[in-house]
């Protein structure tokens, strides 16, 4: 009757106007020739109703996919997607506009409704398999009418544990080909023929079965374990280990000694790298007998004034802008540099700092007044700086008037302090104001009352002077005095620039 194909799995083709359904059959009607589908699947999707009515006039081809067996109608509502054969074999049965149906087998082509793989709950429920050879379909179970759908029972499901004698005589236990003894069966029995164990319901509770886990107990027998056999500790649990940067050692060395410079007189004022190592000030006096005993050893004027012009330039270049703004594509875009220079030895560094900076495709203004007699040092650095592309003025007014990308600053002297009177001293200062462009000052004297340029960068040579806020950041250049050298004024010196020429310092 009707009520027994309650429960069985089917799919519907209903054309390519409505598409493929699968479901399980809820309800068959056989006055009003309609079948219903509960939990209906609609071209592989699920759809959003729970039940879909079919007219037979609408159904063009209906395949049986499962008919429960005895005792399993009661589970009909419960849809579970089903597995089908390897090739899609299966019974169509196919439906006239007439509600006549017709059983037809053959086999099908899974391409027109989507291949659904079960759940574990299923196969265990359900306890059923169906090969392709095992499926059958008897013509004499389907009548002409809808009737004979509902009573018509073409293939039933068989069981895993299904004998052999139960097979109909003429057919024939399926074998594959080019397999000796069964061994491939022997292989497939050893993966897949264990039971699947039912899957529980409720969620894992993680929380509670971590909080089962006595971490420190562990810890601690973990611990007690290497004490005992003279492993390296792993330490508590709650330390985490030591992080070092790329350019730090990870071995374990000595005690770092940041005090590794000492004065013999009192410091007025320190400075500390970026590494953290002191740097003390000195005197003036003490600054220039450590330089005047240099020269004695063979650090000549010309060799200082070489190095310090060396690694003058290399800051002031780092100021303009480095490689980004000294760059071949860039020659629209060439740094303008004014050096104002004094008539004594800090000048000629000066001197000295302007042909590195030509050098290097920097345009170079060198102001330096006219004097009657001067300097060896100063006349042999003019000599070079004549040879290069540099530009050398001697009257304020051949200066630029529009702001420049940086002023060097070598005016001042402690020695020539008289000059800081005269005319052209106080227009240079008055200039340097009215520019507006950054300040570096080269070597820069101690003054009581504060000079009219404030820099905005201070290089000193060799150890720093006390120098006050209006010298800016102070920088440090080594101009190559040796060691031996400091010991001998009563300096105790351990060099604090590492693997560079010119370091900044802080203020301590």
């Amino acid at each position: 009757m009707a009520t027994d194909w309650l429960g069985s799995i089917v799919s519907i083709n209903c054309g390519d106007s409505l598409g493929v359904y699968q479901g399980r059959v809820s309800a068959v009607d056989q006055v009003s020739q309609t079948i219903s589908l509960t939990r209906p699947f609609h071209n592989g999707v699920k759809c959003l109703v729970p039940e879909v009515t079919f007219r037979a006039g609408d159904i063009t081809e209906l395949k049986i996919l499962e008919i429960p067996g005895p005792g399993d109608n009661q589970h009909f509502g419960d849809l579970h997607q089903t597995e089908l054969g390897p090739s899609g074999i299966g019974c169509q049965v196919g439906i006239n506009h007439n509600g006549m149906g017709k059983l037809v087998k053959k086999p099908v082509s899974s391409s027109s409704a989507p291949q659904n793989i079960p759940k574990r709950t299923d196969v265990k429920s359900q306890d059923v398999t169906i090969s392709p050879q095992q499926q059958q379909c008897s013509k004499s179970y389907v009548d002409r009418h809808m009737e004979s759908l509902s009573q018509s029972k073409s293939f039933r499901r068989r069981h895993n544990s299904w004998s052999s004698s139960s097979r109909h005589p003429n057919q024939a236990t399926p074998k594959k080909s080019g397999l000796k003894n069964g061994q491939m069966k022997n292989k497939d029995d050893e993966c897949f023929g264990d039971d699947i164990e039912e899957i529980p319901d409720t969620d894992f509770d993680f929380e509670g079965n971590l909080a089962l886990f006595d971490k420190a107990a562990v810890f601690e027998e973990i611990d007690t374990y290497e004490r005992r056999s003279g492993t390296r500790p792993r330490g508590i649990p709650n330390e985490r280990p030591t992080r070092y940067r790329h350019d730090e050692n990870i071995l374990e060395s000595e005690p770092i000694v940041y005090r590794r410079i000492t004065v013999p007189h009192n410091v007025s004022k320190e400075f500390c790298t970026d590494s953290g190592l002191v740097v003390p000030s000195v005197s003036y006096e003490l600054h220039k007998k450590l330089l005047s005993v240099a020269e004695k050893h063979g650090l000549t004027l010309e060799r200082r004034l070489e190095m310090t012009g060396v690694c003058a330039s290399q800051m002031a270049l780092t100021l303009l802008g480095g490689p980004n703004r000294l760059n071949p594509k860039n020659v629209h875009q060439r740094p303008t540099v004014a050096l104002l220079c004094g008539p004594h030895v800090k000048g000629a560094q000066g001197i000295s700092c302007g042909r590195h900076l030509a050098n290097h495709d920097v345009q170079v203004i060198l102001f330096l007044p006219n004097f009657v007699k001067m300097l060896e040092s100063i006349t042999n650095e003019l000599s070079l700086f004549s040879k290069t592309q540099g530009q050398q003025v001697s009257s304020l007014k051949d200066l630029p008037t529009s702001p420049v990308d940086l002023v060097i600053n070598c005016l001042d002297c402690p020695e020539n302090a008289f000059l800081r009177d005269q005319p052209w001293y106080k227009a240079a200062v008055a200039w340097a104001n009215q520019n507006r462009a950054p300040v570096l000052s080269i070597d820069p004297p101690v003054h009581e009352v504060e000079q009219g340029i404030d820099a905005k960068w201070s290089l000193a040579l060799g150890l720093p002077l006390p120098l006050g806020e209006h010298a800016g950041r102070v920088y440090l250049c080594d101009i190559g005095i040796p060691q031996q050298v400091f010991q001998e004024v009563g300096i105790n010196y351990h060099s604090p620039f590492g693997c560079k020429f010119v370091i900044p310092l802080h203020s301590a």
